[in-house]
């Protein structure tokens, strides 16, 4: 699964790779958590994308609370068609989100020791969907990052690991009128070159810690 990212890019590398307006500030973000807003591009209704924030855990637009979005954060590529939660907005209301890399952990016996994967631009995009619930009188957009199997490079740790589309996918992703069948294809594990890899503090493990130094490469000679 991808359980914690990061978005350190600039507003400018942001604005460029996406082809996009951003209407806020863009803060650096080094340890992005479940259930936090996380920086989007979707197509609005006339087809013009937006970037814009959507809480992190998909709720269905049929979900009686918002508590099934917490189990919602990853879509497996596998049976993302399949599943009640997302079928529909795989078809529909596809998205892609911003990083500058994610992080996975080893374990030794109750520790977790993490290792930051970061892309060698510092920025890239992962695959995602989103939905509409209604709260009320409160309309909550959400979203979910598809994952599928690991590469040569994230393999060691984890099983799975983000999709991450190329800039040549980007339009025809986020169409709704491009079938599921013509991008199920690209729902494959990117080139480790793509990324660069480093052990880093366990302090990442407590999602309320913020800062650069979360991504510093750990002295394990200390």
């Amino acid at each position: 699964m991808c359980g914690r990212f990061t978005l350190t890019a600039t507003a400018k590398q942001v604005e460029s790779l996406f082809d996009v307006v951003l209407q806020d500030a863009l803060t650096a973000r080094y340890n992005i958590a479940p259930t936090q807003p996380v920086l989007t591009v979707r197509l609005d209704g006339e087809g013009h994308r937006q970037a814009e924030p959507m809480r992190w855990g998909l709720i269905p637009h049929w979900a009686k609370d918002a508590s099934i979005g917490n189990r919602c954060l990853n879509a497996r590529a596998e049976t993302i068609h399949e599943k009640a939660s997302f079928r529909e907005p795989v078809r529909r209301r596809r998205c892609l989100i911003p990083a500058s890399g994610f992080f996975e952990w080893r374990r030794e016996g109750k520790k977790r020791f993490p290792t930051y994967f970061h892309f060698v631009d510092n920025l890239g995009a992962f695959a995602g969907i989103w939905e509409t619930w209604k709260n009320g009188d409160t309309w909550v957009r959400s979203c979910a990052i598809i994952t599928t199997t690991p590469n040569d490079l994230v393999a060691p740790l984890h099983d799975r690991m983000p999709v991450v589309l190329d800039p040549s996918q980007f339009g025809a992703w986020l169409d709704p009128n491009t079938r599921f069948s013509e991008v199920q294809p690209w729902l494959v594990p990117c080139e480790s070159e793509l990324f660069e890899a480093w052990e880093v503090d366990p302090r990442v493990n407590l999602a309320t810690n913020e800062g650069a130094d979360l991504i510093e490469p750990l002295n394990t000679d200390v």
